[in-house]
């Protein structure tokens, strides 16, 4: 490794770190303001009804899920979609930090009996307009987190 290619490499991981910081902040503060919508099919519904309303999704997967050929064909045409609408698309790679992130427990098992509440589905979250001037201002197209 050269030291010019290891330079870069310091750059990329500086440049990841206040990525990531910046995604704290804006989940943060649309959890606050409740200006969330979680899982793949609640974001399908909302991009049809009112793309314009959406300015930022997380496509989020583990390598386990990189293996999953259906929620594969989701991403793609989601990000398709967002792309056509001009939605910014952050991937992230660390579903387990989202959920802590959104206040959720990343491992949640639903509890014994009837009425027991699944997981959310963390694998695509759309944040919706009052957080979108912050969002503009950080975020100018796709980034991997």
């Amino acid at each position: 490794m050269t030291l010019e290619e290891f330079a870069a490499g310091e750059q990329k991981t500086e440049r990841m770190d206040k990525v990531g910081d910046a995604l704290e902040e804006v989940l943060s503060k649309a959890l606050s303001q409740r200006t969330i919508t979680v899982g793949v099919y609640e974001a399908a519904k909302l991009l049809n009804v009112d793309p314009d309303n959406v300015v930022l999704c997380l496509l989020a997967a583990d390598e386990d899920d990189d293996r999953d050929v259906a929620l594969q064909i989701h991403f793609t045409l989601i990000q398709a979609f967002c792309c056509e609408n001009d939605i910014n698309i952050l991937r992230v790679t660390n579903p387990g930090r989202l959920a802590e992130l959104l206040l959720l427990e990343p491992n949640a098992s639903p509890a014994a009996g009837e009425g027991a509440q699944q997981p959310p589905d963390l694998h695509c979250v759309l944040v919706t307009p009052r957080c979108a001037g912050f969002i503009n201002g950080i975020f100018s197209g796709t980034e991997h987190v």
